[in-house]
């Protein structure tokens, strides 16, 4: 292998860039790719004392619909994700968590963009009042945990990133150990 290309920077905005990034493949020829580089994200699975799940309604522009999500938000630079979950259900949904544990991680669309995703749970909830960001949409939803898979089966429930951490928790449940997984 020879060494990479330099990464051609085709956009820069406020929460990502897109980069041409090219390589030498081995039969020697050059392949190349335009990538979304973003910072990473967490999402967060908050469970109240009572069993049910904070969901919010989320209207979101990029497909212009609301979504039934779970609440989550892009890494700051130099946070944490573990506090990163904790200011972004502050700040969605308003509750404030005594507890909040790693369950998963994960990459959202690895053929077009770097984001890894951290999932959390968070526990001991004390409701309070939001601290949504200027443009946001945003409602509570809360919904029995029994009331989940069919919210999923007929399509209520679009959003990957809460598709798959409300799978994962269903099947595999709480979580009991933390720290990234190698393969």
């Amino acid at each position: 292998m020879s060494e990479p290309f330099p990464t051609e920077i085709l956009l820069k905005a406020s929460r990502f860039q897109i980069e041409r990034v090219s390589r030498v493949l081995r039969d020697g020829t050059v392949f190349s790719r335009e990538i979304v580089r973003h910072p990473g994200a967490v999402v967060i699975l908050p469970i109240l004392q009572d069993g049910r799940i904070c969901l919010i309604k989320n209207f979101r522009i990029t497909v212009n619909r609301e979504l039934l999500e779970l609440p989550a938000g892009t890494l700051e630079p130099g946070e944490p994700p573990i506090e990163t979950a904790g200011r972004e259900l502050i700040e969605e949904t308003g509750y404030r968590a005594g507890k909040i544990v790693p369950l998963c991680e994960f990459f959202m669309s690895p053929g077009i963009l770097d984001e890894h995703m951290y999932a959390f749970v968070a526990t001991d909830l004390v409701a309070g009042d939001p601290a949504r960001e200027k443009g946001e949409e945003i409602a509570n939803h809360l919904v029995a945990m029994v009331e989940l898979d069919r919210l999923m089966r007929d399509g209520y429930i679009q959003d990957s990133k809460s598709l798959s951490v409300i799978l994962y928790y269903l099947r595999f449940g709480p979580p009991c150990k933390t720290g990234t997984m190698k393969i």
